[in-house]
């Protein structure tokens, strides 16, 4: 085999890996400071978010695997809500806020619902493009695993499990 093919084959290895990790990856980063305003018009931002265990989940009316997991989001909040657990549901900057409203509605979503109208709560979570894309956050504020897709829930339930334990 040629060095060419070896040094391509071993870029596209490198690449797929990076993508894994990306798509599902720990970063340990703190999650970034972040203004926004509820479906309901509250204005919030990250800093009320210390102390509790934090899913961040970016999505889409349009996106099918969204939707089929929305319903897995709220048992979650539900489950954990009275323990330090909160969600915030962030609508793509290209989801019509109507649709986003009537679909909040019509499911009563029991979380914080947000329009990233202008892309920015996306581009401070690292550039989220594609839906669903959540991010589990601990009490300190760090981001512990990024999940691009709909997340295996019964391996999260473990992770908000060990989360809420921890001081």
């Amino acid at each position: 085999m040629s060095t060419r093919r070896i040094a391509l084959i071993a870029a596209v290895c490198a690449a797929l890996a990076g993508g894994l990790w990306f798509a599902t990856g720990t970063t340990g980063e703190p999650a970034p400071q972040v203004r926004y305003v509820l479906l309901d018009g509250k204005p919030a931002d990250s800093s009320q978010w210390r102390g509790k265990v934090m899913f961040v989940s970016f999505w889409a009316t349009d996106c099918t695997t969204c939707v089929h997991e929305m319903p897995q989001v709220v048992q979650t909040f539900e489950k954990y809500k009275g323990r330090g657990f909160d969600t915030l549901v962030v609508a793509m900057s290209y989801d019509p806020p109507a649709y986003v409203a009537n679909f909040a509605s019509s499911r009563a979503l029991p979380f914080g619902v947000a329009i990233d109208n202008m892309g920015t709560l996306a581009k401070a979570f690292g550039q989220v493009q594609m839906t669903p894309t959540s991010f589990l956050i601990d009490k300190n504020g760090r981001i512990v695993k990024r999940f691009v897709g709909e997340p295996d829930f019964n391996a999260l339930h473990g992770q908000i499990e060990q989360l809420l334990a921890a001081s």
